[in-house]
């Protein structure tokens, strides 16, 4: 009889709660709880979407070709021979169509691609080949058509079946293929359409949806196998103009809208060589955009009917990242300031609901114990670096907003000569050590401001301001590439600014407006969490977006944090009234089970 020492090398382990070192799978007894345990790893339970950077020029109805990071879309309304290449970041223009049209489709890779079809004037057997630098015309398709489907491996070797010709108005059912020198017609289709989604190679294609008669969708789906159609599983939402990206055996089709284009779809499906199941939606409905991947595990779609944007698609069972409780602070305080890392933090002054502290406390990643205070006790001021090198600007005193700067050692807190030139409190403060910091933002006067300030080690110098005057803001990054994330304005703004060193830029807003909230991370890799109304939000800025994350547990807003993307710290906080919560962030993360006999 197998036993588990047997299967797992190792019996069963005894641990007065977690494990150390505990492993995937692995069974431990939790001799506190009296409860054996094991532990898994957190992970997206559907695919998701997430914006990227924008195409340089809007349109719809392109050709496309190639993969989620490496992608080629080209023509276009209004019968551009304009093209776009991707390199998972940004969006570069290369070299023009010979022939401008819209509603043509592609096949192949950024190197190796073809382009065919397309309109107008109610049709084309226009083609031409992409070599990774330039677009060549080559033999013509042998019946004209636009906004079919398309599918292939490269320029040597395509697909293009369905599409319609006008005037008169006929939909096909025609299939064309392609060897690299001519097109030569093939066996139709089983349902004549156009407007649906297509890919796959040469001789393995899929076909699904479209519009197949005047006024009506179909969900039908069509498998090619290299010499005739057959007809298999349906689509879930039938559509016209979707994306379709994958092989016959792992592919996806997202998008699309109805008859007559008033409503867009953001559904996603996902194809698994024999049926269609619904996965996440896309984060902006669209149609007649551009669309690439190769399989069902990633995928991408730029510009299109009603957005100009990008969104890149990846599956589910992705590690995500969750909240755990840390150690809480001795002193329970709201409007503090942070430095530091996750398991290497300061806190710093605030305010206990009985009045404004100077209190500081130094974190080991398990526990809190105080040290030596501010030199002056306040609240709403803010601070970065780390345990043993911090800064601190700003705040309110009684004596109302504060210009005061202190340095932090290790030890102890030195009142610095060097003073903000504005005087405001609910600011953003940023910096890797107490010798450079950026100040920025807070409550003016007037109520907002957006002076940006530069901290050298010896003085602050007026530098160029935010664009979006702010306070309640959160703050990460260093003196020479951060963000500003979210704030108050006069009302909650959702507004992220990055700042190069020398401007500020707006960038991505985060996807709910708040303020109150803390940001940790870099310029291009941060997490904001927190925030009002007593907020459990977080979200994961990825250099061009934010998306949704876990929850904290404990709402809060006004609250302190140090730390990264992948490992953060969130700690006191308005509830409302203060607290002492300290919560830690991790991602990847896990979960630990209990095995019960229920």
């Amino acid at each position: 009889m197998s036993t588990y020492k047997k299967e797992f090398g190792t019996g069963v382990q005894n641990a007065a709660g977690t494990l150390s070192g505990v492993i995937e799978g692995q069974l431990w007894y939790d001799s506190t709880a009296a409860s054996f345990k094991y532990q898994y790893p957190n992970v997206t339970s559907t695919g998701t979407w997430q914006t990227a950077n924008n195409l340089n020029t809007p349109r719809l109805q392109m050709g496309d070709a190639g993969t989620q990071t490496a992608a080629l879309m080209f023509g276009g309304t209004p019968s551009t021979g304009l093209t776009e290449s991707y390199d998972g970041i940004s969006w570069t223009e290369v070299a023009d169509l010979n022939t401008g049209r819209q509603s043509l489709k592609g096949a192949g890779t950024q190197t190796s691609a073809l382009g065919f079809t397309g309109s107008p004037p109610g049709g084309s057997t226009a083609t031409e080949s992409w070599n990774g630098t330039s677009w060549t015309s080559v033999s013509s398709l042998n019946s004209a058509r636009l906004t079919g489907g398309g599918a292939g491996e490269d320029n040597t070797s395509a697909l293009t079946f369905a599409g319609f010709t006008s005037p008169p108005f006929v939909r096909k059912a025609l299939t064309e293929s392609w060897n690299g020198t001519s097109w030569t017609e093939v066996n139709d289709m089983n349902t004549a359409r156009y407007g649906l989604a297509g890919f796959g190679t040469a001789t393995a294609a899929l076909a699904s949806t479209g519009d197949n008669t005047p006024g009506n969708l179909t969900t039908a789906t069509e498998l090619w196998n290299g010499t005739s159609w057959t007809e298999v599983n349906d689509l879930n939402l039938a559509r016209s103009y979707p994306g379709g990206s994958g092989v016959t055996t792992a592919g996806l089709v997202y998008g699309g809208s109805d008859i007559p284009g008033a409503t867009f779809y953001g559904n996603t499906e996902v194809w698994n060589g024999t049926s269609f199941s619904e996965d996440g939606d896309m984060n902006t409905a669209r149609s007649q955009f551009g669309s690439a991947g190769t399989g069902s595990a990633s995928a991408l779609a730029a510009g299109g009917g009603d957005s100009t944007g990008t969104e890149e698609f990846t599956e589910a069972g992705q590690p995500v990242g969750a909240w755990s409780t840390g150690g809480s602070l001795n002193t329970a305080r709201y409007a503090l300031g942070g430095a530091g890392t996750q398991t290497t933090a300061l806190a710093f002054g605030g305010n206990t609901g009985g009045g404004r502290v100077g209190v500081t406390e130094s974190y080991d990643g398990s526990s809190w114990t105080e040290v030596n205070d501010l030199n002056t006790a306040r609240d709403y001021l803010n601070g970065d670096g780390t345990q043993t090198s911090a800064i601190a600007a700003g705040g309110e005193t009684p004596g109302g907003r504060q210009t005061a700067t202190e340095t932090w050692n290790g030890t102890s807190w030195t009142t610095s000569p060097a003073t903000l030139n504005s005087a405001r409190y609910s600011l953003g403060v940023i910096s890797a050590d107490n010798t450079a910091a950026l100040a920025f933002g807070g409550d003016g006067p007037p109520p907002t401001t957006a002076f940006t300030e530069l901290y050298n080690g010896t003085t602050w110098t007026e530098v160029n301001d935010l664009n979006t005057s702010r306070s309640y803001m959160g703050a990460c990054g260093d003196s020479t590439a951060g963000l500003s994330v979210a704030g108050y304005t006069g009302i909650d703004t959702a507004v992220t600014e990055s700042w190069n060193g020398t401007s500020w830029t707006e960038v991505g807003d985060v996807n709910t407006a708040r303020y109150g909230l803390a940001a940790e991370g870099t310029q291009t890799l941060s997490l904001a969490f927190a925030g009002t109304p007593f907020s459990v939000l977080t979200e994961e800025w990825n250099g061009v977006s934010w998306s949704e994350t876990n929850d904290l547990s404990t709402g809060r807003q006004i609250i302190g944090g140090a730390g990264t993307q992948s490992a953060a710290l969130a700690f006191g906080g308005f509830t409302p009234g203060a607290t002492a919560a300290t919560e830690e962030w991790n991602n990847p993360s896990n979960t630990v089970k209990t095995i019960t006999t229920s």
